[in-house]
């Protein structure tokens, strides 16, 4: 995409940068030749963004006009909203307290200039605020309370407001900024849309490895959209691409739901949103959501401090008890008696407030199926762990144990598989799921749904090879093209 800065008066702009042209306010907002153009990023540095100022309409038109407004009129309200800035500063309260401590004052205001700051002990603070409140100029105020810091206030920082030796960091800054968008715009002349593909593909347990991430990447170039891939420390970019695919573990208080939530708030089309991970990745509301609307599934029972000793009369033993944010089988045990059940029951509550007990359901393997906007593309049988009852096992050194992976054709699987994981996939959204189902008796019962299935080169993919990886940039596509952010690209 194309960067242009927007400010009120181009004459008193200070930066002559490559990499974006200058414009005035009044020109963008009137200009019939701007309300024309696709595939626009539009860093919008107006002195104020006051409801109905200049600084605010840019923003609001850029959306509507399918551009990519940094910051977004939505960004602008959570400045201005105390309650997100005090999520914000309760979330960050261990790097505050940690960047800060030596100050003797009891204020202190923090310049981010495109996500970094002068002096180097505040590099990190600066970095994770830019990640919260992506705006290219911006200053926190922090006030100190009794023997803590907190966050008081942020706001954009308007280019006359800058100080003079702060100007020379400030160019510099927004120099490699720009000139980095640009390297990457010549190096795509030929892609309509940019992708972050956010991973860690050495962690352990990633959901694709880094064979898989070079399909994604190819079959996503076929498609025009340049895919590269991101890590956390990345993120406060996210808002220059225009969708982002996670390819790493998700859990709810982790980086990967905060980076989906700022993602969606600026606009991208987002595998996985963080619906789709707030559901996923908590087994006590996917058990409330299969018994509301009818999904086979295992008899099951959210137990809590005053029903634990109905578990074993409710589903018997023995039994599965599974932490409500547990993955990937950890958080996950099989008690045999009553007594075993009395201990880990409690050592369960002790860290939560609800544990899963769920009825064992033996099986030689879990049906996986994946489904893409609502419907089944790609199925596995995930047979257990030799000698044991999960899919994977973890030895006393710690090293990990899987059963072994058979890709299936769609035709291969039986039908009510194939239904009831389409139908549970759509409760959730028309994202990227994957449905673990048991089968047992020709009885078929969802365990799970996941919100970041594994796909990894030679195990999922085994069937559709690189039509797999096409069929989910392909998703990718279609919602972009639908949302009218044109680059200019011609076939």
């Amino acid at each position: 995409m194309r960067a242009i800065i927007v400010v009120e008066n181009p004459s008193r702009w200070p930066l002559r940068l490559e990499g974006a042209e200058v414009i005035a306010a009044r020109e963008y907002l009137v200009g019939e030749a701007w309300a024309g153009r696709r595939g626009l990023r539009v860093y919008n540095l107006c002195r104020t963004f006051r409801y109905q100022t200049l600084g605010y309409y840019v923003s609001l038109l850029a959306a509507a006009r399918g551009h990519r407004p940094i910051p977004t009129v939505e960004t602008l309200q959570d400045l201005r909203l105390a309650p997100v800035v005090r999520i914000v500063s309760e979330q960050l309260e261990e790097r505050i307290q940690r960047a800060l401590a030596p100050l003797k004052s009891s204020r202190f205001e923090l310049s981010i200039y495109f996500g970094h700051n002068l002096a180097k002990r505040y590099a990190m603070l600066a970095r994770a605020l830019h990640k919260q409140f992506p705006v290219p100029l911006l200053r926190a105020s922090f006030e100190k309370r009794g023997k803590d810091w907190h966050l008081a206030s942020v706001r954009p920082i308007a280019t006359s407001d800058i100080p003079d030796d702060h100007r020379e960091f400030v160019i510099q800054r927004a120099e490699e900024h720009f000139g980095r968008r640009t390297r990457a715009t010549r190096a795509k002349r030929t892609f309509r849309y940019d992708m972050a593909i956010l991973a860690a593909p050495d962690a352990v347990d990633s959901p694709s490895d880094p064979k898989a991430l070079r399909r994604f990447i190819r079959a996503a170039r076929d498609l025009a959209i340049d895919a590269r891939i991101i890590g956390d420390d990345d993120a406060s970019d996210v808002a220059e691409y225009d969708a982002l695919f996670i390819r790493e573990t998700t859990y709810v208080d982790h980086p990967t739901y905060r980076i989906s939530r700022r993602a969606v708030s600026e606009g991208l089309v987002v595998i996985d949103d963080p619906h789709s991970i707030l559901c996923c990745t908590n087994k006590v509301f996917l058990a409330e959501l299969f018994f509301r609307h009818g999904i086979p599934h295992p008899t099951t029972i959210v137990a809590h401090a005053d029903n634990v000793d109905t578990i074993a009369d409710s589903v018997g033993l023995p039994c599965v008890l599974k932490r409500p944010d547990s993955s990937f089988s950890r958080g996950v045990i099989r008690v045999d008696s009553l007594r075993e059940l009395t201990v880990q029951a409690a050592d369960f509550l002790h860290d939560s407030e609800l544990v899963i007990a769920q009825a064992f359901t033996p099986s030689d393997f879990d049906w996986r199926v994946g489904v893409l906007g609502g419907e089944s593309i790609f199925a596995c049988r995930y047979h257990m762990a030799r000698g044991h009852w999960q899919i994977v096992t973890t030895s006393s050194s710690g090293k990990r144990q899987y059963g072994r992976v058979e890709a299936m054709r769609l035709e291969q699987v039986p039908a009510e598989a194939l239904e009831i994981a389409a139908k549970a996939a759509k409760l959730i959204g028309d994202g990227f799921y994957g449905v673990d189902i048991k089968e047992t008796d020709g009885r078929f019962v969802v365990i799970e749904i996941n919100d970041n299935p594994n796909v990894d080169a030679g195990y999922e993919d085994a069937v559709l090879g690189d039509r797999l990886y096409l069929k989910v940039m392909d998703w990718f596509r279609h919602r972009l093209d639908a949302r009218g952010q044109d680059a200019g690209y011609a076939p």
